[in-house]
């Protein structure tokens, strides 16, 4: 007789009874953490990372290198990394086992770095993370001459054998429904013999800025990389320089403390904040702007401030759908309707996010509706309900936003956030605490 699971706590959101007055430390960005991991693990010397962000998806990452052969060795938020041996394999029989997770940018990455194994290497993840797609990637590697078993799913679980010396060359790919598939191909392509032309092919391509992120850290490490021409990367090989580096703070995980400034009102202050990046979360202050809020730097600190009055917005999303959750939230709280487009690719995120997102802002109360590409809400009296959070990160966040204004909202699992932030409930206690 099997037990059945216990069902997950669920978490009083709080109110903001008051404005807020706060600054908030937020760690390092997961998205450059995994990128700069990937990178010195094909290092040809040990590298260093100051500032990682230590949650389960950067655990799950160094864990992945080190099963390939790197070693990941962490004091604090400062990692060095020793490299993997791409011309050989970890000693022992049987196929190496990869676990990813929920986590994206695992199942995504590590499998070309697998592929200069010359041994098979399976690749598993939680529940949720099998209908996740991979295939771009997956039929990459096979263009490459890897061999993929996958029973032609394109998803978890796979395993990948590669030659072990990966010739490279041209390869298409259609990355409509992630830039993580051009991404994770080209992190790997310094240390194919030929290095790689990958061509986009797909109708739309989402997520561009994090495209651009992955090709500013390989020239960072050495690596000539052309981009000139829409939609295609060519990525020269050669060595990928061993490098010390620091991570940037997360911005995207910035967004919904910076975002309960307008529901609250009040000033929350994020330090760190980069005057150049490649991050999609840096459109937040223009965001937050046309939303009613007042975004300003002092310094290196972004502060926002708002008055506890919400405006509905018009906005594409395609290059930062990572800030819909937030921003969907806060449009349940405005005074007028608002339209998110361009993140229909939300859709085979860490859940469906858009019937996700549609689905609990009505539970409270609002109105949400799906588009083809987005999501239109407008605002109605909202009430107390059990927001829940499928095992994602950001819809966790987006129902402690929307719980600052609807009294005895309860958030199922809000440790779904240690995907990305770890202590997250406390981090939110705290800013209200200070108000």
């Amino acid at each position: 007789m099997t037990t059945a699971p216990a069902p997950a706590p669920e978490w009083a959101a709080p109110v903001g009874e008051r404005p807020l007055d706060a600054v908030v430390e937020v760690p390092g960005s997961k998205s450059l953490t995994n990128r700069y991991l990937v990178l010195a693990a094909l290092a040809e010397g040990p590298g260093r990372i100051r500032g990682a962000l230590t949650s389960r998806d950067t655990l799950l990452m160094a864990d992945a290198l080190e099963v390939l052969g790197a070693r990941v060795s962490r004091d604090g938020a400062d990692w060095t990394v020793d490299p993997l041996d791409p011309g050989g394999a970890p000693a022992g029989d049987g196929p190496l086992r990869v676990e990813c997770g929920l986590a994206g940018t695992v199942m995504r990455f590590v499998p070309p770095v697998a592929a200069l194994l010359g041994r098979p290497v399976r690749f598993d993840g939680d529940p949720a993370a099998r209908v996740r797609p991979v295939g771009p990637v997956l039929r990459a590697l096979r263009a490459l001459g890897a061999d993929v078993a996958d029973d032609g799913r394109g998803t978890l679980p796979f395993t990948v054998t590669g030659p072990g010396v990966v010739t490279g060359g041209l390869v298409d790919v259609d990355a409509s429904g992630s830039s993580q598939f051009v991404s994770g191909l080209l992190l790997a392509a310094p240390r194919f013999a030929e290095g790689l032309v990958l061509r986009h092919t797909g109708p739309t391509l989402p997520s561009l800025p994090h495209i651009a992120m992955t090709v500013e850290v390989l020239r960072a490490a050495g690596v000539a990389v052309d981009d000139s021409r829409p939609h295609i990367w060519e990525v020269a090989p050669g060595p990928v320089a061993a490098r010390d580096v620091r991570v940037e703070p997360d911005l995207s995980n910035a967004a919904p403390f910076l975002a309960a400034a307008l529901v609250v009102g009040g000033t929350v202050r994020v330090p760190g904040w980069p005057e150049r990046t490649t991050q999609p979360g840096d459109r937040l202050p223009e965001i937050l702007e046309a939303m009613g809020g007042r975004a300003r730097r002092e310094g290196d600190v972004l502060a926002v401030t708002g008055t506890g009055v919400v405006h509905g917005i018009d906005v594409d999303l395609h290059d930062a759908s990572e800030l819909a959750p937030t921003v969907a939230a806060l449009a349940a709280l405005a005074d007028s309707p608002s339209r998110l487009r361009g993140i229909g690719h939300m859709r085979g995120h860490e859940t469906d996010r858009l019937a996700a997102l549609a689905t609990e802002i009505t539970r409270v109360g609002g109105q949400a509706e799906q588009t083809h590409d987005g999501l239109v809400i407008t605002p109605r009296p909202l009430h107390a309900a059990v927001w829940q959070t499928y095992h994602d990160h950001r819809m966790a966040t987006a129902g402690a936003l929307v719980g600052l204004r609807v009294p005895g909202l309860r958030v199922v699992d809000v440790a779904t956030t240690a995907k990305t932030l770890p202590g997250f409930d406390a981090m939110w206690a705290r800013m209200l605490e200070v108000a």
